[in-house]
């Protein structure tokens, strides 16, 4: 199957995604974002996934979990990389790469809506 996603696009349902994944040690720093995706491909029991994921307004830290490119198709938000200090400020059709194991924080300053790709060399 092929997906196709471009900024603007209505990306269909959702599910709620709860911070609750222990390896990714969720610290939620401002407000009260809440998550919610979907997996289109992979995941639980794959090397790889990709799929769809939203957040709303907020902050909070975290470590990733795989190597990820993702687009973002709507919104504005920050990703602060802890290890070096490097901000990516991102909007509406902007790219970014993230490693495994990276600790970020993400400040989400306009409800985020970004496809992503992901890979983790161990599996989800």
């Amino acid at each position: 199957m092929t997906f196709k996603y471009k900024p603007g696009d209505d990306v269909g349902p959702l599910d709620d995604w709860p911070f609750d994944n222990p390896l990714s040690d969720y610290v939620i720093q401002e407000g009260a974002p809440r998550t919610s995706g979907r997996i289109d491909a992979g995941g639980p029991g794959h090397t790889s996934r990709y799929g769809i994921w939203r957040c709303t307004k907020g902050a909070f830290d975290c470590t990733e979990q795989g190597d990820e490119l993702m687009m973002v198709l709507s919104g504005q938000c920050r990703v602060i990389e802890h290890a070096n200090g490097d901000i990516c400020e991102l909007a509406a059709g902007d790219s970014l790469f993230v490693r495994d194991g990276s600790r970020v924080t993400w400040d989400i300053r306009e409800d985020v809506t970004k496809v992503f790709f992901g890979h983790k060399s161990d599996g989800y």
